[in-house]
């Protein structure tokens, strides 16, 4: 899992690499939902003291859960950091390489650079889950922090906005577009981008005790969260009809499942915006309202993952670059949907049927919908395992191999 990395990658380097740090965040927030719905607390999330006091009183297996997810919680967070810095390191030299110069900017692959927001902005969720896991006392300076989360937040949606803007700018005014020729879902990674910035925003919206606060953060939100929900749906259609006339790309027909963390991120933005708007401003149908939208997204997941699934097995995809010998970047784009799918039936099974009395907390159902949930967090973990283990133990061989060539001359 910690395996070398390479170094100075130059034009062999992607930005899709920072699909890599950005799956090791999301099953680093896939771990702490153990404790979120497993640890009592009276807070709206458990904190360090909740958690260390669960550990004293509680039964040996929610022990044994919190040991696991301090143990996953930490190995994660250490994987994406080091994921991340790589990124920025590598990033920033390709920036200057030909294959960015010459061969991406001014592209339709050029939106792959919004892959370094969207995971900028993960970066902050996982600073948070490690704030409220292992800080004592974190819950009683909570109040200045959201003010600095959001700014944190906006900057990065900024950032994300201003790549888009150049894109849009010379597709629409410098270059002509063959929408047929993007015969994948590629093209919603901005929406992805902009939905992590909105739900990152929304966190004070259900969290913080200040009516300010969670005012700024549900209009903050929101206007991401309408950004996203624009992009993606014109990207979806586009994409969608591309693929309909020029049939989908082998290489990049991952991208099928991009609407799978699409949508649990809008849906847990919609739940914590619901959850502020009912606990600051008097509404009374918010629990109502959260059921609806976790069972209407959690369908749209199952049919897009059945949809990418067909394409994906009819392409051999699994075969040639999960246990085969190609390699594509693009792959760390399965990552997302199983981290989000895991996330999602989290909050399904405890924020939806357990609230409104469908299914009795930590019932025999309640313990079928969560067994699911695991299984999938787990086979992404292997998934995100393996293909760290593919794709940078070869490009640290190819590096170091060509060192030794270049030390020879």
């Amino acid at each position: 899992m910690f395996h070398r990395m390479p170094r100075d990658l130059g034009n062999n380097y992607s930005p899709l690499y920072w699909l890599a740090a950005l799956g090791a965040g999301g099953l680093t927030v896939s771990f702490f939902m153990w404790l979120m719905f497993w640890v009592p607390t009276d807070g709206p999330v458990p904190v360090f003291e909740d958690i260390v006091a669960a550990f004293g009183q509680g039964a040996w297996p929610l022990q044994v859960a919190i040991i696991g997810a301090w143990a996953g919680i930490l190995a994660m967070a250490v994987l994406h950091l080091r994921l991340l810095f790589w990124n920025i390191r590598e990033y920033r030299r390709f920036l200057g390489t030909d294959a960015y110069l010459q061969n991406m900017r001014g592209t339709k692959t050029e939106v792959q650079r919004l892959a370094a927001p969207l995971t900028v902005a993960m970066s902050i969720n996982v600073g948070f889950v490690l704030g409220m896991v292992f800080m004592p006392g974190l819950w009683s300076v909570v109040e200045w922090l959201f003010p600095v989360a959001m700014v944190a937040f906006v900057l990065v949606g900024g950032w994300a906005l201003r790549m888009l803007g150049d894109f849009w700018g010379r597709a629409l005014t410098e270059t002509a577009c063959d929408c047929a020729s993007d015969n994948s879902l590629a093209q919603m990674l901005p929406a992805f981008a902009l939905s992590m910035v909105a739900v990152g925003l929304a966190a004070p919206a259900s969290m913080s005790e200040e009516p300010a606060t969670v005012g700024f953060s549900l209009v903050l939100s929101s206007f991401f969260l309408v950004a996203a929900m624009v992009t993606g749906g014109v990207m979806l259609v586009l994409g969608v009809r591309a693929m309909l006339e020029q049939q989908a790309n082998p290489v990049s027909a991952p991208s099928l499942w991009i609407v799978v963390p699409i949508l649990t991120i809008i849906g847990i933005t919609l739940v914590r915006q619901t959850h502020g708007i009912e606990a600051h401003f008097g509404a009374e149908a918010g629990g109502v309202q959260a059921l609806g939208v976790l069972t209407y997204f959690l369908a749209a997941q199952v049919a897009f993952l059945l949809l990418g699934y067909v394409v994906l097995r009819r392409f051999g995809y699994f075969r040639r670059f999960v246990f085969g010998q190609e390699r594509s970047p693009g792959s760390y784009t399965l990552v997302c949907p199983g981290v989000a799918l895991a996330v999602m039936l989290h909050f399904f099974v405890n924020v939806g049927l357990v609230q409104h009395g469908v299914v009795e907390a930590y019932g025999p159902a309640y313990w079928v919908i969560t067994a699911v949930a695991l299984i999938v967090q787990f086979a992404t973990l292997w998934l995100a395992v393996r293909l760290n283990q593919k794709h940078f133990r070869a490009l640290a061989d190819a590096a170091s191999g060509q060192s030794v060539a270049k030390s020879s001359m």
